[in-house]
């Protein structure tokens, strides 16, 4: 399952590593090493954003379930662009 979308998120780092996030109210641990995303290009609804830098990860819930993220730093703060199981 994918979905694109374009949700808020807090993220916490440890030496400018992601090792935390919340989305949706809900909790996530960070559960690999994540990718920086360079000069990424995606699709609309995000023309406006070309080139932004961004991170990939796995974030891993309470419950055990992991999903891969897409995020992307906006100027009102960190959103999910793309979630992946």
């Amino acid at each position: 399952m994918r979905t694109t979308a374009e949700h808020p998120v807090t993220l916490w780092f440890t030496d400018d590593i992601p090792v935390r996030m919340i989305l949706a109210g809900r909790r996530w641990r960070v559960t690999d090493s994540p990718t920086r995303l360079q000069h990424v290009t995606w699709t609309a609804p995000l023309e406006a954003h070309h080139g932004l830098h961004g991170l990939r990860f796995q974030g891993t819930d309470e419950d055990g379930v992991s999903l891969v993220f897409d995020v992307y730093k906006a100027e009102d703060g960190w959103h999910v662009h793309k979630s992946y199981e």
